[in-house]
């Protein structure tokens, strides 16, 4: 698949599960009740022990039935790594030029932190497949609103802080997705399958109407 494909796939449903977790068998059992919740798309932080292990598995049991991505990459020895381990995309709370390099050089997306209107600029000057707008707590889902009024080229995904409440005003407002960590992922199984499939009707309702009466789907349309 080329890069717009797997950044497309990865957020069809305009939302990323982001798993963080305190051992390796953690981040197995909170990926599996989030995969069989209907969640298709999902990182898993190299702030969690044995993480590349978790994604090699994830990627190898899965297919295409899922998009696993690897977050919190900081350094191109970190990007190569992930990418070798089967990583689709990459996910990172800066903007690093090497990460971008790095991945892209070996067809995978990154998806780049950014917070502020000149992070968002020198992101898109960079390459970045998207910007995630990190945190997002503190903000309002206007903010996107304002940035996009200057900006309207660049595709913002909020995370850190986002609320299953407000995650539907986020797209409303124009994001392209959002990501989640226990905010989707607490509780039981039932509970999160329970709340995965709310969330997910939620926000594809939320996602804006063009002038023409067809709604926004993702980076680079059907």
């Amino acid at each position: 698949m080329y890069r717009w494909e797997i950044t497309r796939a990865a957020l069809a449903q305009r939302v990323f599960a982001i798993v963080r977790s305190a051992t390796y068998d953690e981040a197995s059992a909170t990926a599996d009740t989030l995969l069989s919740a209907g969640i298709t798309s999902l990182e898993i932080s190299l702030t969690t022990p044995f993480a590349l292990e978790a994604v090699t598995t994830l990627t190898r049991e899965l297919g295409d039935d899922a998009v696993i991505g690897a977050g919190t990459v900081l350094d191109a020895v970190s990007a190569r790594m992930a990418v070798d381990a089967g990583a689709r995309f990459l996910v990172s709370p800066s903007l690093d030029a090497e990460v971008i390099r790095t991945a892209h050089r070996y067809g995978v997306p990154v998806f780049a932190g950014v917070s502020t209107p000149n992070e968002i600029v020198r992101g898109l000057e960079l390459g970045a497949d998207a910007l995630k707008l990190f945190p997002a707590t503190g903000r309002h889902p206007s903010w996107i609103s304002d940035v996009r009024a200057a900006l309207p080229q660049a595709p913002l995904l909020p995370t850190g802080g986002v609320t299953v409440e407000a995650a539907p005003e986020w797209i409303a407002a124009g994001a392209v997705a959002v990501g989640m960590g226990s905010a989707l992922s607490e509780g039981d199984r039932e509970t999160v399958a329970k709340r995965a499939a709310d969330l997910l009707v939620r926000l594809a309702d939320a996602v804006p109407e063009q002038p023409g009466g067809e709604r926004t789907m993702d980076l680079y349309g059907d």
